[in-house]
């Protein structure tokens, strides 16, 4: 099974601030919603909240260390990183996503195969950060650049990383 990150970070690597998502770009959602649509989702309690529900079509995990913590919609609780992969593993999935946040990225980093990152090419004020990508760890093997527009106020590519 091929274990995934998924995040968007500005170029400062900041993720977001006040458990929240500092920008909106519709792109993006959309490009995360078609990566990880049909496939298992495992993140954070804090993350799990600030969506506010399991994302549909896609079976959701949420590591917490409280073992009486209730997940929304029917979300299936794991206690680590370790557990919540081996879970996915065991319903069969070929490819799991780590949606966030801060501290289960720094975790899943070092057992990554693949990263899909949206970079923006700004710098942001926060209290959330994406480790530094390592050029030893990983590879780059693909790049998308998006201009500013209508759409969206930022710069920002969707890359591509498997690890060498």
């Amino acid at each position: 099974m091929k274990i995934s990150i998924i995040v968007a970070k500005a170029a400062n690597n900041v993720i977001g601030k006040d458990n929240q998502l500092i920008w909106h770009i519709p792109a993006d959602l959309k490009y995360f919603k078609k990566v990880t649509s049909g496939h298992c989702v495992i993140m954070g309690r804090k993350t799990h909240e600030s969506i506010g529900k399991c994302l549909p079509n896609r079976l959701n995990i949420v590591i917490s260390r409280n073992k009486d913590y209730q997940t929304f919609d029917g979300g299936v609780l794991s206690s680590s990183l370790q557990d919540a992969i081996e879970l996915a593993r065991s319903k069969g999935e070929n490819e799991v996503f780590i949606i966030g946040g801060g501290v289960l990225y720094q975790e899943a980093i070092t057992l990554a195969d693949k990263l899909y990152i949206t970079e923006i090419h700004d710098q942001f004020s926060g209290d959330t950060f994406f480790p530094e990508i390592s050029n030893n760890d990983y590879m780059e093997i693909s790049r998308f650049e998006y201009p500013k527009s209508e759409q969206s106020p930022y710069t920002y590519s969707f890359v591509n990383y498997i690890r060498k």
